[in-house]
C-alpha cells in the first residue's frame, strides 16, 4: 500500500507574528501555558499534513469554500487553507475566540 505524501506546513507572517505575540503575553503569566499551548497548536497542525480535511470548514469565511478549514485549542482559533496542487497548507490566523471574529 502506497502511503500518501505529507502536506507541508506553511506559516503566513501575520499568523505567524500573532502566535509568537500570544506565547509572549502567556510567558508574562505562566512558565508552562506558552508550552503546552505551543505544542497542542503544533501537533494538531501535524495531524493535518496526512489529513488536511479533518477539521471543519471555516464558518468564519464570507464566500463559504472548502479549502478553508478552522479549529480550536485552549480557546485560540487556527484558521489554515489547502492548498491541495502544491500539498501545502497554509496557516492563515491564530486569534483567541474572545476577539471579535471577522470574516474574510
Amino acid at each position: 500500500m502506497v502511503k500518501p505524501a505529507a502536506y507541508k506546513i506553511i506559516w503566513d507572517r501575520k499568523a505567524l507574528d500573532h502566535f509568537k505575540d500570544i506565547l509572549t503575553y502567556l510567558q508574562k503569566h505562566s512558565i508552562q501555558a506558552p508550552k503546552i499551548v505551543k505544542g497542542a497548536i503544533i501537533a494538531r497542525l501535524d495531524l493535518l499534513k496526512t489529513n488536511p480535511n479533518i477539521c471543519e470548514l471555516d464558518k468564519l469565511k464570507d464566500a463559504p469554500n472548502k479549502d478553508f478549514r478552522a479549529f480550536v485549542v485552549f480557546s485560540y482559533r487556527v484558521t489554515y487553507q489547502i492548498k491541495s496542487d502544491t500539498k501545502e497548507i497554509l496557516v492563515l490566523r491564530i486569534k483567541h475566540t474572545s476577539r471579535e471574529p471577522h470574516g474574510y
